[in-house]
């Protein structure tokens, strides 16, 4: 018995097997957390670029149109490309004013996707609910888009678990108060 054990000692075949087999669940799982991670930043990215895209073309505007806020709208499909915002995200954009001195309120609000998400500014005819330290001057006008994506992990949720992405970008009006929205 004492031979066999120094003979099994010495013998070096089937090291690389070994190592082989014993490093290959570390470099899937350390894969698939790279996998999951990058996905998610790039997710995260696209929702805040979507935000800002929409939010600068509503405010670009001259005036608000039905068709015209649906063509911005559709816009954000391109840019969340090639995750589906119809799907699985949700585009609000709003146009907040305060006027006569009175505290602001919601004039129109459009919505786009058939994700989850509700606006965190409020809904149309009601006083929104500003970021702190965030005031609209009377006479002011802003345009808000709230980007909402339902993030799903690829894999397994054991490194990032499913949740709901949100951004908001805030533009002031370029040429109109925009704060009604034509036929």
């Amino acid at each position: 018995m004492r031979r066999f054990l120094q003979r099994l000692r010495r013998n070096r075949r089937g090291n690389m097997a070994l190592e082989l087999a014993l490093a290959t669940p570390v470099m899937i799982g350390l894969l698939i957390t790279t996998i999951e991670f990058s996905r998610y930043v790039v997710i995260n990215q696209k929702v805040e670029r979507t935000s800002a895209t929409v939010a600068d073309l509503v405010a670009r505007a001259q005036f608000v149109s039905e068709p015209g806020i649906v063509n911005m709208m559709e816009a954000s499909a391109t840019v969340m490309e090639p995750f589906d915002v119809l799907a699985n995200g949700q585009v609000i954009v709003s146009n907040i004013s305060a006027t006569g001195g009175n505290a602001p309120v919601i004039n129109w609000q459009r919505t786009y996707g058939g994700g989850t998400g509700n606006s965190e500014f409020g809904l149309e005819g009601q006083n929104p609910t500003l970021p702190a330290g965030f005031t609209v001057p009377n006479g002011d006008s802003i345009v808000v888009c709230e980007t909402f994506f339902d993030y799903e992990p690829l894999f397994t949720n054991k490194v990032l678990e499913a949740t709901t992405l949100y951004r908001f970008t805030l533009f002031r009006p370029r040429f109109a108060s925009l704060t009604t929205i034509v036929p």
